[in-house]
C-alpha cells in the first residue's frame, strides 16, 4: 500500500506531455545520415535534468514526436525550444536553404490520464507505418519501441518509464505492450490525432469564401475526423444531421431550406455547438447556411432562453459525433435498400 501511495504522490507532482516538431516544406531531418543519431542523443540529453523523463519517441524525416514527463514548475516550452533550436541549427548547416527549418516552434498536448499516455504510445508505434517509412511497427529503427521490446540495445534511452505503463516487470510489460499495439489505429483516429497536433490543419470555405486552414482543439478534431476528412464543412454537416434529428425526429429536416421557426432554430443550434467547441466562428456558420451573421446571432441568442435548447447544447461532442455517424449510416443504408 505504501508503494501505491508513493506512486500516486509522484504522479500528482508531474505532468505528461506529447510534443511534436514538424519540418517546414522542403526540409528533411534526415538530410544527413548522421542526423538521426544526433537528434536521438539530443532528445535524450534534454531530459537528463532531475525531474524530467523521456517516456517515448519516434524520429521521422519530417516529424519528431516525444512523450515527456516533467515536474510541476518545469517548463515544457523550455524543453521543446532548447531541443528545437539545436536541431534547427544542425539541419540548417546540413541543408543550407533560406526557408525556416520548422513549420512552427512545436506542438504540445497534455496527457491527463495513464490511458491517454498508453494511447499516445500506440500512435507513435504505428506512425512510421502510417507515414510509409516502415512496413512493420516494430522494425522502424529511429524510435524507442524496438529498445522497449528488447529488440535492440537501448543506447542511453531508459526504457523503464515506458514499460511501467504496461506492467510491473520487464517481461510482463513487454508482453502487454505487444498485445496493446497489435491492432493499428483507425483512419478516423489518425485524422483526429493529426489535427490536434497541427500535422494537418482543418480546412473550410463556405459561402464563396476561399478555403482557410487552422489548427483545432481535440473535441473539434473528433468531429472533423468523424466526418471523414479534414474539412470543417464536413463537421458542420454532421452537426446539421444530428441537430435536425434532435429537434424533428419524425421528419428529415433540411436546415439549408426555408426560414420557418424550426429550421431557424436548428441553424442556431448548429452555430452554438460550432462556436462552443471551437470548430469555427458564427460568421463561418452563417456563410455555411448562406445567411446573414446578424440574423444567425439573433437566433443563437434566442436559443439560450429555451430550456430544451440548453439541454441539447450540453450534450458531449463525442456523443454527438457517435450519434451523427450512426444516423448517417442508417440513412445511407436505407437509401441503398430502397433503390
Amino acid at each position: 500500500m505504501s508503494n501505491e501511495i508513493a506512486v500516486a504522490r509522484e504522479a500528482s507532482q508531474t505532468q505528461t506531455w506529447s510534443l511534436c516538431w514538424q519540418a517546414a516544406v522542403g526540409r528533411n531531418f534526415f538530410v544527413d545520415p548522421l542526423l538521426p543519431g544526433l537528434i536521438r542523443h539530443r532528445l535524450i540529453a534534454a531530459h537528463q535534468r532531475q525531474g524530467r523523463v523521456l517516456i517515448d519517441f519516434v524520429l521521422l524525416p519530417t516529424e519528431i514526436h516525444a512523450i515527456t514527463q516533467l515536474r510541476h514548475g518545469d517548463s515544457v516550452a523550455g524543453v521543446a525550444r532548447s531541443f528545437g533550436n539545436v536541431v534547427s541549427r544542425w539541419i540548417r548547416g546540413a541543408q543550407p536553404l533560406r526557408n525556416p527549418v520548422l513549420a512552427g516552434p512545436y506542438s504540445s498536448l497534455r496527457l491527463e490520464h495513464e490511458e491517454e499516455v498508453r494511447q499516445e504510445i500506440r500512435m507513435l508505434a504505428w506512425r512510421p507505418v502510417f507515414a510509409g517509412q516502415s512496413t512493420r511497427r516494430n522494425q522502424y529503427p529511429h524510435a524507442a519501441l524496438r529498445s522497449a521490446l528488447g529488440l535492440t540495445p537501448s543506447s542511453g534511452f531508459d526504457t523503464a518509464p515506458l514499460l511501467r505503463c504496461f506492467g510491473p516487470t520487464v517481461s510482463s510489460a513487454r508482453a502487454a505492450l505487444s498485445k496493446y499495439l497489435a491492432r493499428p489505429p483507425t483512419e478516423e483516429s489518425w485524422r483526429a490525432w493529426e489535427l490536434t497536433r497541427g500535422l494537418h490543419l482543418a480546412t473550410g470555405g463556405a459561402g464563396g469564401r476561399p478555403a482557410t486552414a487552422r489548427k483545432v482543439s481535440g473535441v473539434a478534431a473528433v468531429l472533423i475526423a468523424a466526418a471523414g476528412g479534414y474539412g470543417i464543412d464536413g463537421a458542420l454537416a454532421l452537426l446539421e444531421l444530428w441537430v435536425a434529428a434532435k429537434i424533428s425526429p419524425s421528419a428529415h429536416l433540411d436546415l439549408h431550406a426555408g426560414n420557418e421557426a424550426l429550421v431557424a432554430r436548428g441553424r442556431a443550434l448548429v452555430g452554438h455547438l460550432a462556436v462552443a467547441h471551437r470548430l469555427c466562428s458564427a460568421a463561418a456558420v452563417a456563410r455555411h447556411f448562406g445567411k446573414a451573421k446578424a440574423t444567425l446571432s439573433e437566433q443563437m441568442t434566442a436559443c439560450r432562453s429555451r430550456p430544451a435548447d440548453r439541454a441539447i447544447l450540453r450534450t458531449p461532442l463525442q456523443r454527438i459525433a457517435d450519434e451523427a455517424i450512426a444516423l448517417r449510416r442508417d440513412r445511407h443504408g436505407h437509401v441503398r435498400r430502397t433503390k
